[in-house]
């Protein structure tokens, strides 16, 4: 097919060496992308696809990935190129072989996070907009944590939750915990370089073992977002937390802040995905506004 001598073509042209793959071979996984393996035979490439109108999707995220990249701390695919071809936007990707080989280190995995973290910035947000699963992530750099939180994320959700017919209490209960947030956040982070999508199935082992993070959401935040989100659908093990906070202590309010962080994953699965996911928001709104 075009589209796959298109993409192959556009490999040679940045590795500098012919690549004409054999077809593709599909690979599972995603909901919101199709992905396929790429191989000549000697090489292969892990390539995303989606509607064209998805390219600056694809292109937000190879430049997180170049930001993770350039900390040094964990490893992340590489990526090579994106663009557009027979109607959908592509992205090509460093195929990593995933598992099955060494004992992998969850503990590993928490050291390199923490030193991760220790990349900073002089503001909170980044220097594009990217998305959080399908739905648009703002970044505009702010200077006040608290700020950046009420305008960026809880009011940007709950403002996509009313016009996705979600109003009533959860709209009210947002706006009184939008008003809380200076006293819910007052420990005064600093911006730290975050994946900004953490969860269990966006981290992997190569096959020796080492920690793999890949389809990041990529900002500069509290590093305690990244921390809550790996706890949210669970996954990561003791030995990942224990790592983390030898590595860098969490402060006291963590148990709190990390409800209200992972807020932001329920409101954004509750407009991706539908009405089953508004008694949690609405619990986890509760919750928070008893503990201000």
């Amino acid at each position: 097919m075009q589209i796959w001598r298109t993409i192959g073509g556009r490999i040679a042209e940045l590795t500098g060496e012919p690549f004409s793959p054999k077809g593709p071979s599909h690979v599972g996984g995603g909901c919101i992308n199709d992905a396929v393996m790429l191989s000549d035979g000697a090489r292969r490439f892990f390539v995303k696809l989606n509607r064209a109108d998805r390219l600056a999707m694809f292109e937000a995220e190879a430049a997180g990935l170049e930001a993770l990249a350039g900390a040094m701390a964990i490893r992340v695919p590489r990526p090579f190129c994106s663009g557009q071809v027979g109607g959908q936007a592509y992205l090509v990707l460093e195929a990593i072989d995933m598992g099955a080989g060494k004992a992998t280190s969850p503990a590993l995995a928490g050291r390199q996070l923490a030193a991760l973290h220790r990349s900073g910035w002089n503001a909170f947000g980044w220097e594009r907009d990217n998305t959080i699963g399908s739905t648009h992530q703002p970044n505009g750099p702010v200077p006040d944590w608290s700020e950046f939180w009420r305008e960026r994320r809880l009011g940007f959700q709950l403002h996509l939750a009313g016009r996705n017919g979600h109003g009533g209490r959860l709209q009210r209960l947002g706006e009184r915990l939008m008003e809380r947030l200076p006293a819910l956040l007052e420990h005064r982070p600093q911006p730290s370089l975050l994946h900004g999508d953490l969860w269990g199935g966006n981290i992997g082992y190569d096959r020796e073992g080492a920690p793999v993070i890949f389809d990041p959401a990529v900002y500069y935040g509290d590093r305690e977002a990244d921390l809550a989100m790996t706890e949210l659908f669970g996954g990561f093990g003791a030995d990942f937390y224990a790592a983390y906070r030898e590595a860098w202590p969490i402060g006291p309010g963590y148990a709190t802040r990390k409800t209200l962080y992972n807020l932001y994953h329920i409101l954004n699965h509750l407009n991706m995905f539908g009405g089953g996911y508004l008694g949690q928001a609405l619990r986890m709104m509760d919750q928070l506004l008893s503990e201000c």
